[in-house]
């Protein structure tokens, strides 16, 4: 991440903190499932870096949301700062042993692999009823934080600037690997794969280095998720929440840290105004309006942005 990147992202994140005090409870929400999301969608960049596509990021997705579920359900576990270090581990598992089977994979091959891997949690989490409740899911009581039990608008808040600092930290590590040896190994993968294998590089290393920080990635994005809405239920990892993740990553734009959380914040917002106002459409409503940003900004939401920083640069 450029000096430039990193200035912008520490003025993002102080309007962020100033947004949750001033901005109505139920925006608030929304900021913080887009944010939850936004991270979820950086898993998807990672591998995106690699030339891989992913239809089956739903696997850690829900397998994080789950975990922490379970640990409140079962354990009582309800703090924060276990919880999140908790699921991401349990994701980034699950990624140690999805990225044993999907790794030596390419192109349509890796992305079919993963989403039937994901249909098979799916599957799992549907037929296991007692344990995992089935199509109803799992309630998620609302967390603490360094032993504080808050309830109401004062708990939104805490899960909100815990999504905040969540989703700084995840770009700030995303930032720093693209700028790292892995980084960019990882994106001679993509440019040529047979070319990086002669070099001497293990590219079966690489590519599993970035499934598994995809993976932890995901995971987090999942966790998040489960604690901002109180409830997790097997369509976390159904193909249609991959699917949107991949979606949200091409609306974006893929070449930056800060395009995808931009993307995950105005498909979040479309998709919340298109509801209220056309319930009964607003799916033609969001597909029309992400139609015109793919025509008119085919780089994504935040091209326009790089295209000025290039300008000044030159």
């Amino acid at each position: 991440m450029n000096p430039r990147h990193r200035g912008l992202g520490v003025l993002l994140v102080a309007a962020l903190v100033v947004a949750g005090l001033v901005l109505p409870r139920w925006l608030v929400f929304l900021l913080a499932l887009a944010l939850a999301k936004g991270v979820a969608v950086l898993s998807v960049v990672v591998l995106m870096r690699a030339g891989l596509v992913s239809f089956g990021q739903g696997l850690f997705f829900a397998g994080a949301a789950y975990a922490a579920g379970f640990a409140m359900r079962w354990w009582g576990i309800r703090e924060a700062l276990l919880l999140v270090p908790w699921s991401v581990a349990v994701a980034v598992g699950l990624g140690a042993l999805a990225g044993l089977l999907v790794a030596r994979y390419r192109d349509i091959f890796f992305a079919m692999l993963t989403l039937a891997l994901s249909m098979v949690l799916y599957g799992v989490l549907i037929k296991a009823y007692g344990v995992t409740g089935g199509s109803d899911g799992i309630r998620i009581p609302t967390p603490t934080l360094l032993g504080l039990q808050l309830s109401g608008d004062d708990a939104r808040l805490l899960v909100y600037y815990l999504a905040v600092a969540a989703t700084a930290a995840a770009a700030w590590a995303v930032g720093r690997y693209a700028a790292a040896p892995a980084g960019y190994l990882a994106q001679a993968v993509r440019d040529n794969e047979v070319r990086v294998a002669y070099l001497g590089a293990p590219v079966s290393r690489i590519v599993y280095s970035a499934f598994l920080l995809s993976s932890g990635l995901a995971g987090l994005g999942g966790v998040l998720t489960a604690l901002n809405v109180g409830h997790v239920d097997p369509g976390l990892a159904y193909w249609t929440t991959s699917g949107e993740l991949v979606f949200i990553a091409v609306l974006g734009g893929t070449g930056t840290v800060l395009g995808p959380l931009a993307g995950a914040v105005v498909y979040e917002l479309i998709r919340s105004y298109a509801f209220k106002y056309a319930p009964y459409a607003w799916q033609m409503l969001v597909g029309a309006a992400m139609l015109l940003i793919i025509l008119f900004l085919p780089g994504g939401l935040w091209s326009p942005v790089e295209r000025v920083w290039r300008r000044q640069q030159a």
